[in-house]
C-alpha cells in the first residue's frame, strides 16, 4: 500500500524514465537486501525514493539546502545535482513520511557514499548502479559481483564513476574519494575483502 502512495507522489516529481529507474532500484535493492541480510522494505523504501529530488533544477536543490542547512560545499555548488542525494533525504522525510533514519540515510548517501557506510547504505549505493536500465563498461559484470561480495561491487561502483568522471574532465569530489579509500582501508589484507 505504502509503495502506492509513493509512486503515486513520484509521479508528480519525476520523468517516466526516472520513475522506471527507480523502481528498478527498488527491486534491485530489495533482492541484494535479501542477500545479505538487511530488511527488505528498508531496502526497497530507500531504492524507490533515492532520486525523489533528482530531477529538481540545480538551483532549486542549491535555495533548498541553503533553507535547510544542509551542508554542502564548492563542488557540490559547481555540480547541484551532486545535492539530490541529502536533498532526497529531506523530501523523503517531509513529503513522503518516511521516519526511518536508516532510509533516509542510504538516500542521502547513496551518490557520495562515506567512509562508514551500513549495509543498507552500501545496497542502496549499490543498487543504484547496478540496476536494469543501467548501460555503461562493466555493468553486467558489477550485477554479478554485486551478487557475490557487496564490498567488492562497492568499490566497483567508485572506480568506475571516479574513472568516467576523469574521463570527461568533470570534478571529483572529495568525499566520493574518502569513501573508496575507506573500502580498501577496511577490506586491506587480511580483513576478509
Amino acid at each position: 500500500m505504502q509503495h502506492k502512495y509513493y509512486i503515486e507522489l513520484l509521479q508528480g516529481m519525476l520523468g517516466e524514465k526516472r520513475l522506471e529507474h527507480s523502481l528498478a532500484v527498488r527491486d534491485t535493492a530489495a533482492g541484494l537486501a535479501g542477500l545479505y541480510g538487511v530488511d527488505r522494505r528498508q531496502a526497497a523504501v530507500a531504492g524507490l525514493l533515492h532520486d525523489c529530488a533528482r530531477d529538481l533544477p540545480g538551483e532549486e536543490m542549491l535555495a533548498i539546502a541553503r533553507e535547510n542547512s544542509l551542508p554542502f560545499d564548492d563542488v557540490e555548488e559547481i555540480n547541484p545535482v551532486l545535492l539530490h542525494a541529502p536533498v532526497g533525504a529531506l523530501l523523503a522525510r517531509r513529503q513522503f513520511g518516511v521516519q526511518d533514519q536508516a532510509v533516509l540515510r542510504a538516500i542521502a548517501l547513496h551518490t557520495l557514499g562515506d567512509e562508514k557506510m551500513t549495509l543498507l547504505d552500501k545496497i542502496v549505493f549499490v543498487a543504484d548502479k547496478a540496476a536494469p536500465g543501467r548501460n555503461f563498461p562493466g555493468v553486467e559484470e558489477l550485477r554479478q559481483i554485486a551478487r557475490q561480495n557487496l564490498e567488492r561491487a562497492l568499490l566497483c561502483c567508485f572506480d568506475v564513476a571516479i574513472i568516467l568522471s576523469v574521463r570527461r574532465g568533470e570534478l571529483i569530489h572529495p568525499k566520493a574519494v574518502q569513501a573508496r579509500n575507506g573500502i580498501i582501508i577496511f577490506n586491506h589484507p587480511g580483513r576478509n575483502f
